[in-house]
């Protein structure tokens, strides 16, 4: 009796932690174990809560963590969709899950405040013209990729590809090191901002943001005034 009361205790115990709303009703449901024991899921969450302004974080009403056929196929480890971040089981640290669950919550964000963001080309501008110099450093490098790639400011699964598994990421981001936040970065316009978006918050000081894209920095610092947004 007093063992099965023990399990059960345990049990509820273990529901509650894999399976709670947080303070602004964002719904938190871990359906696959971390693969580390000493990851804290609430911790992380209590984090992004403390750090990322209450109006940044409306549009996410769920977070799910887990194993997702898309990790696979897409070779990524976490993804938005339909409100719903999912973020993957497999995951270093805690920091490692604030990284991918802070760059979702940007992802979440350009529904809303597309027009904010990307309305006034200034960090579009920046991206091309830094887009332009990374060319000319690939091609530097003995790699020749077409031009109509560094135009294209959406995701091309081809020059993303190209990036990942013909160069890849590690030489990459020693190639383009003091030019994009990270070797992910330059993939798409997207990228861009969710990669800039969560070293705004990775880094409280912003000092290598503001340096390296002043225009996407001086866009993120717009977004943590709920009155600066004009096209809620």
């Amino acid at each position: 009796m007093r063992l099965n009361y023990i399990r059960e205790a345990q049990k509820r115990i273990n529901e509650k932690l894999n399976n709670f709303y947080t303070s602004t009703g964002i719904h938190v449901y871990v359906k696959d174990p971390f693969l580390h024991d000493s990851v804290d899921i609430e911790s992380v969450i209590n984090r992004i809560e403390n750090q990322i302004p209450a109006h940044l974080l409306t549009d996410v009403e769920m977070i799910v963590v887990g194993w997702f056929d898309e990790f696979q196929e897409r070779a990524i480890n976490a993804f938005y969709k339909s409100g719903i971040l999912h973020i993957s089981n497999v995951q270093e640290d805690e920091d490692d899950i604030f990284d991918d669950v802070v760059h979702e919550i940007a992802h979440s964000l350009e529904s809303a405040n597309g027009l904010h963001i990307y309305g006034d080309q200034r960090v579009k501008n920046e991206f091309l013209a830094k887009r332009r110099r990374m060319k000319d450093i690939l091609k530097a490098n003995g790699y020749k990729i077409p031009p109509s790639y560094f135009l294209n400011v959406e995701y091309n699964k081809e020059f993303d590809e190209l990036l990942y598994k013909k160069i890849g990421y590690g030489k990459l981001g020693d190639m383009l090191m003091g030019l994009f936040i990270s070797p992910y970065a330059p993939t798409s316009l997207r990228e861009y901002f969710a990669t800039g978006f969560t070293e705004f918050y990775m880094d409280p000081n912003h000092n290598y943001l503001k340096r390296l894209s002043p225009a996407l920095y001086d866009k993120i610092l717009t977004l943590q005034d709920p009155d600066k947004l004009y096209d809620n």
